[in-house]
């Protein structure tokens, strides 16, 4: 009978020992296995410093249970009068479910924890091959294995051991693992054990002395033909016990597994043979290994098999890992890999990963192992397989800021830690943070954190990925700024040879220069230097994500040289977080946008505005522009001041298409390509529009006041009209004029032609900023025809001489600037023409089509490749242009849609009407998006307009970059436009030529 209020009591003890649900806890003490021992403080005190107070006491109590009568009472009194043994044994129950099923099926291992020698405290290879010696098949293996991992999980939770301690053993005891499984394959199979020789060489986490609880083990296997065995046949042999040995510790027995034996790191992967010679490893890694390859072959550690042909294979592999940083795609390759990938994460994992998640222990790993590759070539000290010793390594040869490697070794101990303890709870292989609050509070207990431990976890965790996220990159690019500074007494820095290597390695064509560059904005102790050398390793890591990082460094050089002295330009990159990366992208993506923005660097405050990325409206830009224009002296001030609008909105436009096309670390990359085209060409069109409209005002004001003799407009055809123009297109424009009343018309056509000289001379007089030309060429009669004609002019020439190809062109006239009402008079006049009642007649056809394949054959250059020119190249803009103009001449006038000047618009409204399958307008939709923007991109990366891809390899990289393809693969890039282009053609082909 329960005594009144002794429940309460103890309902309320159990609580404050820590037990969640102390009503369950109360039953198992009553079980009768502890009758002896449940009343005794020391044991629930013991249970209560466990990691999960309540696993503890259930694996305690079937542990109990499992004891032979006469060995229960042992058990329990052990566990009273023996401390070691009591947070030994309760310390493992309370933090792994899987131990505690272990120790249930076999009940007197829990003797391995009873001893506690000082040998007893750090095992090594030897003392676990003892411990395994007497396995003789998988089961027994297993049984043996657990037995062992149990004296190591012990002596973690308990603090007896340090995470690397921890490590080093479970790595130490993989080795003996497969030491014994390969035993017992030989004992298997004697004569395949006779006719050859093999090794087994650990790699990755095993191969370093750093392995986790549960982990694939990844090896290699070297194999060799014994005296008088055929070398095929010795290695058909040495695949058998390979395979063997593999299926022993992976295969799923009664006991479990042990862990997955990975062979994939090997000469080809798992297309490769299993087993090869040490020369045929030696041939491959010659010829055909890539810088992954050598990067993993970074922790290669012989552990099994035959020690002689083991030692050889390192021996023979060692030099080439430490030249892997001279390879001619060293560089390449670094670019690729520093880009690390968690696209494969899926979305509702990658804040829980802690291996592969932002922050997570490969930033950690890879940044160590990239730099040992730089550096290890000259210097031996940094050729440890363990990330933690070659960590230390680094730092203490200046490699790594110490302040910095100190904060990453912290930070990776505790990640570390968070793996192991997530992992032992069921000895299952993942990197992922639990989501249950009791898992959640288990994994903090075990960490250390008992007041608080699932919000001091989560704070905790939280803040070491935020110093890995910000350190990784930091790691790389702090030492270079070091090496030019003022250190500290005591500190280490690079040597310039070192330096020189980290930029190589960091795509740097040139780092002698830009190690000047560094120490110009980074030396001195003045607070403009003190604020640079904190931006500097972030902006040296963006400049290296482009394709040329040099002139990224440079640029920043010559854009703080001209902006040093004000007070705001450091205080923006350093303050407003998306500033700074914006920079960095706009000034390393190509020339076309830092040589806009060097003429007024002032406009970099454009990058920290969230809106001031934003293109302007055409009736901001002109009203900006006519009021600039209204305020100067003279005509060449007056178009000064729009040509400088015109200037700084180009920049905002490029740096806004830059941003959005490369994308930053808080924002993806644009991926609805056709938005961007449009508003790229709405912009500049704009743009465009508003400058010529400055132009024209202030041309008039300078000879004729505020009124010209005649009525002036500018129609704007081409690109121009049809709101589509790149950097680089000049502006096609057709004029009109109409003498005002009582006007002589010679007078006023003379008034008409001076205007038009006067813009163009403003518009392309030598200053700093870009020209603009005025193209008058799609005019009727073309260069022979006047430069400009009367409203009344024209609707003579169009009822008399027009052609077809006139008509055609018209389709994309649109008013621009001048008169609007004289604008709109041409528009309603030119309109039967573009849009012809009943459509084209068949000889109008046959004609277009006579007149494009002209084009075709006479105007593409002269050893231009057809199948990459974008604009008269198979599928290109010319292609989908006149396919979609020759639907718009033929239908126009009864499908009011196709009444616009936009090539998409028209495009769109062809689908919607009917006339143009969703298959074949989406395919030439994507040809002339992917075509306005590889044009867009040579602009922006080469300064100047082009047609074709870039043939220089910098320059195709960062178009490739601007396109969203990876470094290296700009041969992709070529295939995909080829690929687009052509089934683009293949429309062309059936709805313009007829099929």
């Amino acid at each position: 009978m329960t005594v009144p209020g002794r429940r309460s009591s103890t309902f309320i003890r159990l609580l404050r020992s820590g037990f969640t649900d102390p009503s369950a806890a109360a039953r198992l003490l009553e079980s009768a296995v502890l009758a002896s021992v449940r009343t005794d403080p020391v044991l629930l005190d013991a249970l209560g410093a466990t990691a999960d107070p309540d696993l503890a006491l259930l694996g305690l109590v079937r542990l109990a249970e499992a004891q032979q009568t006469d060995e229960l009472p042992v058990l329990l009194d052990t566990l009273l009068s023996a401390k070691p043994l009591r947070d030994r044994l309760l310390g493992v129950l309370g933090a792994s479910e899987a131990l505690a099923d272990h120790l249930a099926r076999h009940p007197r291992d829990w003797q391995a924890l009873v001893t506690y020698e000082a040998v007893d405290l750090h095992p090594g290879l030897a003392d676990f091959e003892r411990g395994l010696a007497g396995a003789h098949d998988p089961v027994t293996l297993r049984i043996a294995y657990r037995r062992c991992l149990l004296s190591i999980a012990a002596r973690d939770v308990c603090g007896t051991i340090d995470l690397a301690e921890t490590a080093a053993e479970l790595a130490d005891l993989a080795t003996a693992t497969l030491r014994a499984a390969l035993r017992i394959a030989s004992a298997a199979a004697p004569e395949d054990a006779a006719r050859c020789r093999l090794a087994v060489i650990a790699m990755g986490k095993c191969g370093g002395n750093e392995l986790n609880y549960v982990s694939d083990v990844d090896v290699i296997f070297v194999g060799d033909a014994t005296k008088g065995t055929d070398e095929g046949e010795a290695v058909q042999a040495a695949t058998r016990l390979a395979s063997h040995l593999m299926r022993i510790c992976s295969e799923t027995t009664v006991e479990g597994t042990i862990w997955p034996v990975d062979a994939n790191l090997r000469p080809e992967g798992r297309n490769g043979p299993l087993v090869r010679t040490l020369a045929s490893h030696l041939a491959y890694y010659q010829r055909w290994a890539k810088t992954w390859e050598f990067q993993a072959l970074l922790k290669a550690r012989a552990v099994a098999g035959d020690p002689e042909l083991g030692a050889q294979y390192i021996e023979a592999i060692t030099p080439l890992v430490w030249q892997a940083a001279e390879r001619e795609n060293f560089v390449a390759d670094v670019q690729k890999m520093r880009r690390r990938v968690v696209d494969n994460i899926p979305a509702a994992q990658v804040d829980r990963e802690l291996k592969l998640g932002p922050g997570g222990l490969r930033d950690v790993e890879f940044a160590v192992q990239l730099l040992q590759l730089v550096h290890g070539r000259s210097d031996a000290t940094l050729h440890s397989g363990t990330t933690l010793d070659a960590l230390h390594a680094l730092a203490a040869g200046g490699y790594v800021g110490r302040a910095d490697a100190a904060q990453l070794h912290d930070a990776y101990r505790f990640l570390r830690a968070m793996e192991h303890r997530i992992q032992l709870y069921r000895l299952r292989r993942t990197h992922l943070v639990p989501e249950d609050e009791n898992d959640l509070r288990r994994l903090g207990r075990s960490m250390g954190l008992r007041t608080e431990p699932v919000a001091e976890l989560n704070k905790a965790w939280r803040r070491h990925a935020s110093v890995v996220r910000r350190l990784h990159e930091k790691l790389f690019y702090r030492p270079l700024l070091d090496a030019v500074a003022q250190l500290a007494p005591g500190e280490t820095r690079l040597s310039p040879r070192a330096a020189g290597q980290r930029l190589e390695a960091l795509g740097y064509a040139d780092p002698a220069a830009a190690l000047r560059h560094l120490e110009a904005l980074a030396s001195g102790v003045s607070r403009k230097a003190a604020i640079q050398r904190t931006l500097l390793p972030v902006m040296l890591g963006w400049f290296a994500d482009s394709a040329d990082p040099d002139a990224g460094l440079l640029n920043f050089r010559k854009v703080s040289d001209a902006l040093g002295r004000t007070p705001w330009y450091l205080r923006l990159l350093r303050d407003e977080g998306a500033a700074a990366e914006n920079l960095a992208r706009v000034l390393s993506a190509g020339r076309l946008a830092p040589d806009l923005l060097m003429r007024a660097p002032e406009a970099v405050a454009l990058l920290g505005d969230p809106e001031g990325l934003r293109p302007r409206t055409h009736e901001a830009l002109e009203q900006e522009v006519l009021a600039a224009v209204g305020r100067a002296e003279d005509p060449e001030t007056a178009v000064a001041a729009a040509r400088g609008v015109r200037r700084r909105e180009l920049f905002r436009t490029a740096a806004a298409d830059i941003i959005a096309s490369y994308g930053t670390e808080d924002s993806p990359a644009e991926t609805d390509h056709g938005a961007l085209v449009d508003r790229i060409g709405r912009a500049v069109s704009d743009l465009t529009a508003a400058t010529v409209g400055g132009a024209l005002r202030a041309a008039v004001r300078s000879h004729w006041g505020e009124t010209l003799p005649t009525r002036f407009a500018v129609i704007g055809v081409g690109r121009f009209g049809g709101h589509e123009l790149g950097y680089g297109s000049d502006a096609d424009v057709l004029f009109v004029h109409e003498p005002r009343e009582g006007v002589d018309e010679q007078e006023a056509a003379k008034a008409a032609q001076a205007v038009i000289a006067e813009m163009r001379r403003l518009l392309q007089l030598p200053t700093a900023d870009p020209p603009l030309l005025i193209d008058a060429d799609l005019r009727p009669e073309g260069r022979s025809g006047p430069l400009v004609r009367t409203l009344a002019s024209y609707a003579a020439y169009y009822r008399r001489w027009s052609l077809t190809w006139e008509s055609q062109a018209l389709l994309r006239a649109e008013p621009v600037a001048g008169d609007p009402e004289l604008g709109a008079r041409f528009i309603e006049l030119i309109d039967p023409l573009r849009y012809p009642t009943d459509g084209l007649g068949e000889n109008a056809v046959r004609e277009i089509r006579r007149l494009k394949a002209r084009m075709e054959t006479e105007r593409m250059p002269r050893g231009a490749d057809p199948t990459l020119h974008t604009k008269l190249g198979r599928g290109g803009l010319s292609d989908v242009e006149w396919t979609v103009q020759l639907t718009q001449m033929r239908h126009a006038w009864h499908e009011p849609g196709l009444r616009t000047t936009r090539t998409r618009e028209a495009l769109a409204a062809a689908h919607a009407a009917g006339l143009i399958p969703a298959e074949e307008a989406q395919i030439l939709d994507e040809a002339w998006v992917l075509a306005t923007r590889v044009r867009n991109a040579v602009m922006l990366v080469r300064g100047r307009a082009g047609d074709t891809f870039p043939s220089e390899a910098r320059e195709l990289a960062a178009v490739g970059r601007y396109l969203g393809y990876a470094e290296g693969t700009v041969g992709d890039m070529l295939d995909d436009y080829r690929r687009i282009t052509r089934r683009a053609r293949a429309v062309v082909d059936e709805l313009f030529y007829g099929g």
